[in-house]
């Protein structure tokens, strides 16, 4: 009897904490890692890759859910060279290298309740998740400027560190709406229709650190899905 009873009183005190666990629903932090070009000039998702910094701001809606904005900065490197296909004569040997800048709003679902396990109950420390969203990528190469919308698609994991600090490995595709982020606008002569069809986009491989803010009224529903 008193073995069920200590028992008991255990399981009482955690539901009491999770109970009193701040919930946050705001995230920001940054960014680090790679971007590489893929268009007419690379097939290769990490050939010529370049450094890429990013600024982050998360909403989330619920442990699986959350709405996501970044800004961030690098640089696309591409050429001719090494490359299989064939190549109209008046490209060999092209080469570029152009200022990257990304504004993007995207929405992220997590296969698992994410959280320390103690503001929602079932909630995991570690989880993968998908993302995809909508964006604007401004390039600069030499005097020219190019704008276009971008779609990233993508895949993560991201880790409960601690309390309020989150970790997260991501790699997106970026589709792009332009075919002269590399300088270069239909070099092959071939014409398409479609607003991803033969244009060029970028991938991007980063890790990034967030810190949780604005802590949700203690009294308010908690979202347990």
């Amino acid at each position: 009897m008193k073995h069920i009873i200590i028992a008991i009183l255990l399981m009482l005190a955690t539901s009491v904490q999770a109970q009193t666990e701040p919930e946050y629903r705001l995230e920001i932090g940054g960014g680090i890692g790679m971007v590489s070009y893929q268009g007419d000039f690379n097939s290769s998702l990490f050939k010529d890759s370049q450094p890429m910094f990013s600024l982050l701001a998360k909403y989330k809606f619920n442990p699986r859910v959350a709405a996501a904005m970044n800004i961030s900065y690098g640089q696309l490197k591409g050429s001719t060279k090494d490359i299989k296909s064939h190549i109209p004569q008046e490209w060999e040997g092209y080469s570029f290298t152009s200022k990257l800048w990304d504004v993007g709003f995207r929405m992220e679902y997590n296969f698992w309740p994410y959280g320390t396990g103690m503001e929602y109950r079932g909630a995991q420390r570690l989880t993968p998740y998908i993302l995809f969203g909508l964006g604007i990528t401004a390039c600069k190469l030499d005097s020219k400027a190019e704008v276009a919308m971008n779609m990233p698609l993508g895949v993560g994991v991201k880790y409960k560190a601690a309390d309020r600090v989150n970790l997260a490995l991501e790699w997106a595709m970026h589709l792009s709406g332009s075919d002269a982020l590399d300088g270069a606008k239909d070099p092959y002569g071939i014409k398409s229709s479609g607003l991803f069809k033969n244009t060029d986009c970028y991938s991007q491989l980063r890790l990034s650190v967030t810190y949780d803010l604005w802590a949700k009224c203690k009294t308010c529903h908690n979202d347990r899905d």
